[in-house]
């Protein structure tokens, strides 16, 4: 899989590049320090996987998410945030922009390789730890008022009561076991109702999931439909 590296420290960004270069299923096509070089770099080399840290100059990692995954971008490529949560204040916005997932700079090499292989799959990576974190944070403040959420929570009434609760579960951080030992159900039972809640919302991923579950003004705190 071909990766690009966007991070304007470059330190970290060349201790990315080594980890990720010594897989044998990865290759690294290009490096960026700021969020225009990775716009312009992504528009040549059209990597299956960026990788992309938040705080940068020129154009910050937000914007630049917007452009290369967002609503309007032509061509989505995935994208993994990268990102020091805890002087971090715009994770819900990279995800709304269009992140496939994030992780924090302090994790692993192996959770680093095991995240890019899990966004160039498709599948969304947001880790339980962090969800909580967001959760536990920024609660208050990214809930909408009444008239923004109606909108947002007319949608979900497609849902069936299970699958309404698993997408409180899903947003309130729960891992597909974790979901499955609340509910006293089987794993596969949940991935069939994780399953049915992406496609009936019409989501991409887990993540979108979380993003709409805090819209509708739902997240965290258990409202009926």
């Amino acid at each position: 899989m071909r990766v690009l590296v966007c991070e304007d420290q470059a330190l970290v960004r060349a201790g990315f590049v080594t980890i990720l270069s010594a897989q044998p299923d990865m290759e690294v096509v290009g490096e960026a320090a700021d969020g225009r070089a990775a716009v312009r770099a992504v528009e040549e080399l059209r990597p299956d996987v960026v990788v992309m840290d938040i705080r940068m100059p020129r154009l910050d990692g937000i914007e630049a998410t917007r452009r290369l995954a967002g609503p309007e971008a032509d061509d989505p490529v995935k994208i993994l945030v990268v990102t020091t949560f805890n002087v971090d204040e715009y994770v819900y916005e990279a995800l709304r922009a269009g992140a496939s997932g994030f992780m924090l700079k302090d994790a692993s090499p192996p959770e680093l390789v095991n995240a890019v292989r899990t966004v160039a799959r498709g599948e969304s990576l947001l880790a339980p730890v962090v969800t909580r974190a967001l959760i536990g944070r920024f609660a208050e403040h990214l809930r909408p008022s009444r008239a923004l959420a109606a909108p947002e929570r007319e949608r979900l009434k497609v849902l069936t009561p299970r699958e309404y609760e698993v997408l409180l579960l899903i947003s309130e951080g729960m891992s597909n076991a974790e979901i499955a030992t609340e509910l006293v159900i089987g794993h596969e039972t949940v991935k069939t109702y994780v399953s049915r809640v992406l496609t009936k919302l019409g989501l991409r991923d887990r993540v979108q999931a979380v993003v709409l579950a805090y819209r509708a003004g739902v997240a965290g705190n258990g409202d009926r439909l």
